[in-house]
């Protein structure tokens, strides 16, 4: 901790009070990410919280502040290049709790916390929670185009927001902390338009970053359950990897899933819309796995509708992934034991 002339206490980012919930990289007391979602608890006591921050290229952040993160962001900031954010002012000093979540994906920037500062002190911020759930997937989990205005829209980089992914309402039904490994265009055994990107994502499940090949992940979490939700990018321009090559793709990945957490996480494999044949591919990888604990459902044509349930690019909108959402969550609940909860999918 360093003091200023002017009663400003700075922290490094990597001080043990903070809680980081995601996949993060503690480096010369800084933290760097760039997974989708990756979120950040501060929990200080003063009158105003500030950071010092890096990024790679152009990130969008959702921040909270004194509540639980919700559907909507009490605002969303910009980051690019190097700078300071002021993250919290208040006349009088008092306890107070600051999230910042980065709502866009990898691939648009990685993220560099320098440090926080605030005239007071900072405190111990609140553990992961209870429940944890893991997802990965592909544009759906990432918020792709998700507060476009409709499906024509272009995918505008400050319309991407995985808080309001399915998988961001899911984490709010069940109370539960979320960690998204997701990249869009990216699929199982093929990526978008006939394989032309490289990393798939059983190769990019192992990574502690998704653009970066190393360092490689150590799991420091266990979820209550993982959810996958891949297949439309396989599928995508009518083209398909041949069934064996996909069962193949898919039980490597689920053998990865397996070597982080142990036999007793179920695992639920999604199937989207894309495609009627994708719920018989998914279907088929459960069954050949020959693993025990892991289920399968699917999003069937019908769902959500076409038109006003999709934002950018023919990519589910809000009111979409909340239908997504309701499809998943008694999946969820089985295979935990959860109770299922009686309110609203926001």
């Amino acid at each position: 901790m360093a003091a200023s002339a002017y009663g400003q206490n700075t922290f490094s980012a990597a001080d043990s009070s903070l809680t980081y919930i995601g996949r993060v990289q503690r480096i010369d007391g800084a933290v760097r990410f760039d997974w989708s979602g990756t979120m950040a608890a501060v929990r200080f006591e003063g009158r105003n919280l500030s950071l010092e921050y890096e990024d790679s290229g152009l990130d969008y952040v959702n921040v909270w502040t004194d509540k639980e993160p919700s559907a909507e962001a009490d605002c969303v900031l910009k980051l690019q290049g190097s700078g300071t954010l002021s993250l919290a002012s208040f006349k009088k000093k008092g306890v107070h709790t600051v999230y910042i979540q980065k709502r866009t994906e990898g691939e648009f920037g990685t993220i560099t916390f320098r440090s926080f500062t605030t005239d007071g002190r900072l405190l111990q911020a609140r553990p992961w929670k209870e429940r944890v759930i893991e997802f990965i997937g592909d544009s759906y989990t990432c918020g792709y185009g998700v507060e476009a205005p409709d499906r024509s829209s272009p995918m505008n980089l400050d319309e991407e927001n995985c808080n309001k992914s399915y998988s961001g309402i899911l984490g709010r039904l069940f109370d539960a902390d979320v960690v998204r490994v997701s990249h869009s265009g990216r699929g199982v055994a093929r990526n978008y338009g006939a394989g032309t990107l490289d990393g798939e994502m059983p190769a990019r499940y192992l990574r502690t970053f998704d653009c970066a090949e190393e360092p490689l992940w150590e799991p420091a979490y266990t979820p209550d359950i993982v959810v996958i939700y891949l297949g439309t990018n396989d599928f995508s321009v009518s083209m398909q990897p041949s069934l064996d090559y996909w069962c193949k793709a898919y039980g490597d990945l689920l053998a990865q899933v397996r070597t982080n957490y142990g036999p007793d996480v179920p695992i639920l494999c999604v199937a989207s819309n894309a495609d009627p044949l994708l719920a018989d591919y998914v279907k088929a990888a459960v069954e050949r796995c020959g693993q025990s604990g892991v289920s399968w459902t699917a999003v069937f044509q019908g769902a959500h509708n076409i038109t006003t349930d999709l934002g950018a690019s023919w990519h589910p909108n809000y009111s979409g992934m909340r239908k997504v959402a309701a499809l998943m969550a008694p999946y969820i609940a089985t295979l935990t034991g959860w109770e299922f909860p009686l309110k609203p999918l926001e």
